[in-house]
């Protein structure tokens, strides 16, 4: 355990969570009420006992760099870090990453240190809870070079991941990305009841999609990066890796879902608010960690919620409604105002009294007497009195306006919006 590096991947431009990437890379974007993306996968680490850890970045990191400093510090006796290795020009590069791969490449120094043995490479967002120690043991009881996690999925999923072929000892022996005809589809699939004597419950999954976390023995991901100039992993350095070295499969059949979209977003969001929460957040055995705040707890004063996640230090006015909703920190939200099937991600600061308003603005918060139903309202923003945010044409998409857009059929209000009183979305 000692003897292992952890990556997590930052991510791109994040094109399809615009616009709540406007301002933050993927891994910063909150999730949950109290979290953000990149919590999971480094809580994950910290409750499988791995403490060195990189987290390789590019865009619009600010934030995350500044989440990553003001939560994860160890102490000097167990020598653990979360260390963030930004794109930056050097001697022998002077591009940005040009991929997952790439991005690797250009840090292969701090891999090649002679005390590390394995590089486990994640996702920066992905919701998900693994130990990673049952996926060392898979790794090293198969004598693999690399081992892939991955998780049973039906066949009429297939056509969005990563499909991969096995022999019967569990061998990755294909792969295929994002089969669209039966054809391709057959061509990848995995009986059944091969699933089931391997430990996990088949229910019909008859394929098994990758799920983006590597393990490598750290002398193979060096050769293979130094001798190709392949970018990316599930492209490109996976699939070659099957035809020339021992690739070994680890089942996972947790609750995983890759926070790609704007729906998906959405959804995995009001899934963790449902009473059977596919992913539960009261876990005292694999906690998620995150930023203390020391924030007071919320005050509720008549309203009347139901099924919803309130993060701490919230003012919720008399006879407001919440339905099915994520509440996040310092949410200000005024009386008879109605939310459901919602995620606000609150606010970064209290407003005093003496910026209540100013400039004709509303304050801070959603306003005395509105309405919000199927919508995201990121940090910051001031929902005025009376406002209703519903889609009710149901628009799938629309272009970005002042006040926000329509991505996958769910209204977006980006982040330090403002709504008048009265505001019709």
């Amino acid at each position: 355990m000692k003897q292992l590096v952890t990556l997590v991947l930052g991510g791109g431009r994040g094109t399809r969570l615009y616009p709540l990437t406007k301002y933050r890379s993927k891994p910063a974007v909150p999730v949950g009420g109290k979290y953000r993306l990149i919590d999971i996968p480094l809580s994950n680490c910290i409750n499988s006992g791995l403490n060195r850890i990189y987290v390789l970045t590019q865009f619009n990191s600010v934030s995350l760099h500044r989440h990553i400093r003001s939560t994860y510090n160890f102490d000097q006796f167990d020598r653990g870090f979360v260390e963030i290795l930004a794109a930056q020009q050097t001697n022998q590069n002077s591009t940005w990453y040009q991929g997952t791969a790439d991005a690797v490449r250009q840090n292969l120094r701090y891999l090649q240190e002679p005390d590390i043995s394995h590089v486990l490479i994640l996702s920066g967002d992905q919701l998900y809870r693994m130990d990673f120690r049952d996926m060392i043991a898979t790794h090293e009881k198969s004598q693999a070079d690399v081992t892939i996690a991955a998780v049973p999925v039906e066949s009429r999923q297939a056509s969005g991941l990563g499909i991969m072929r096995l022999d019967d000892s569990g061998r990755v022996a294909g792969f295929l990305e994002k089969p669209q005809t039966p054809e391709e589809l057959e061509h990848v699939r995995t009986d059944p009841a091969w699933i089931d004597r391997h430990g996990i419950a088949s229910r019909g999954r008859d394929c098994l999609a990758n799920m983006g976390i590597y393990l490598f023995n750290r002398d193979s991901l060096v050769q293979v990066l130094e001798k190709t100039n392949y970018q990316d992993f599930g492209r490109e350095i996976f699939p070659a890796s099957i035809r020339t070295r021992h690739v070994q499969v680890h089942l996972f059949d947790g609750y995983w879902e890759d926070i790609g979209t704007i729906r998906s977003f959405f959804e995995a969001n009001l899934g963790l608010a449902a009473s059977d929460s596919p992913f539960e957040l009261v876990f005292p055995d694999a906690p998620i960690y995150t930023r203390a705040r020391f924030l007071p707890p919320t005050r509720i004063d008549g309203a009347t919620i139901r099924q919803s996640l309130i993060a701490d230090g919230c003012v919720i006015g008399s006879g407001a409604v919440i339905e099915n909703s994520v509440i996040g920190l310092r949410c200000q939200i005024g009386r008879d105002a109605v939310i459901r099937n919602s995620v606000l991600m609150g606010n970064d600061y209290y407003q005093g009294p003496e910026l209540t308003t100013g400039n004709g603005r509303p304050p801070l918060g959603i306003g005395p007497g509105s309405q919000i139903e199927n919508a995201i309202i990121d940090k910051n923003c001031r929902i005025g009195a009376n406002v209703r945010i519903q889609n009710a044409s149901g628009v799938e998409s629309s272009a970005e306006a002042e006040h926000g857009m329509i991505c996958d059929g769910v209204v977006v209000i980006p982040k330090g919006s403002t709504l008048p009183d009265g505001s019709v979305l």
